[in-house]
């Protein structure tokens, strides 16, 4: 499956810590920064796949968990360090659920809102998968 955790710079200080994800932490120019908050108890976020969009969900914080299929396979990862991110290349369906109270998920991505880019119907990713797969 085309998903990785990698790791954020984590610059520790008895101030705080400080993490930064810039150009050597994701592989893909940054176009696009927003983040889900206040999602109410048992709501689901996500529920789509991207032609050509990447992303970099981070748990800013609490904790979520990212449900991940790539038409063969499914993967549940649990997010909830704000050192570490989840970097979901296209191709991949994705579901956002389980959300803690107060939890916070960033989302980095690799080009500005184009609806195009999105496949909003499983059976219709399931469908485009196969194709790419004969």
């Amino acid at each position: 499956m085309k998903i990785e955790i990698i790791s954020i710079p984590k610059i520790e200080d008895r101030r705080g810590n400080l993490s930064v994800i810039e150009k050597d932490v994701v592989p893909f120019q940054i176009k696009r920064v927003y983040y889900l908050y206040d999602v109410p108890s048992g709501a689901e976020r996500g529920g789509h796949s991207h032609i050509q969009q990447q992303e970099f969900l981070v748990a800013l914080s609490g904790s979520f968990d990212v449900i991940l299929n790539d038409g063969k396979a499914e993967q549940k990862v649990s997010l909830n360090k704000p050192y570490e991110g989840l970097l979901i290349k296209n191709g991949i369906w994705r579901e956002l659920k389980n959300f803690s109270s107060g939890s916070v998920c960033l989302v980095v991505a690799s080009d500005v809102f184009e609806e195009e880019d999105y496949i909003r119907d499983f059976e219709v990713f399931l469908s485009l998968n196969n194709e790419l797969i004969k």
